[in-house]
């Protein structure tokens, strides 16, 4: 029995709200591997916010790629990586990209919020756009029936 989720099972479950391990490409050094919000509309690109001036943003301006990893943390767990290239890199905007992410993660009281307190440290954000190209994905609810 094949435990890897269905195009439209891992759309959907990319498209859920978790918490993704970003992986980049880092010279001389294994990956970055980081922590980050992202947001995702099947058949659609993966975009990631991140600071400019940051290492994770440096990283992500000189590479062509990035991978994305997105779990549940419960049993039985379920998994999508994603990989691909990057299309584009475009300064972030508080209204079109911040508050619906901050929103997305937090919900509208405690995102607003969130947008609000940390309106200086976005000066130097970017939105960082990638299309997913390579999927794997497991889904351990198959093997036990859940």
């Amino acid at each position: 029995m094949s435990l890897a989720m269905t195009r439209e099972e891992r759309q959907a479950f990319l498209a859920g709200v978790h918490v993704g391990v970003l992986s980049v490409a880092e010279p001389d050094r294994g990956p970055l591997v980081a922590p980050i919000w992202y947001d995702y509309q099947p058949g659609g690109e993966l975009w990631v916010i991140t600071d400019r001036e940051s290492r994770k943003g440096k990283l992500l301006a000189s590479a062509r790629r990035f991978s994305l990893c997105a779990q549940t943390e419960t049993p039985p767990y379920q998994y999508v990586s994603v990989e691909g290239p990057i299309v584009g890199i475009e300064p972030a905007d508080a209204e079109r990209h911040g508050r619906p992410m901050a929103r997305r993660y937090l919900g509208r009281e405690l995102g607003d919020r969130y947008v609000e307190a940390t309106a200086q440290e976005r000066g130097g954000s970017v939105v960082v756009r990638m299309r997913p190209e390579r999927w794997l994905s497991v889904d351990y609810r198959k093997q036990f029936g859940s």
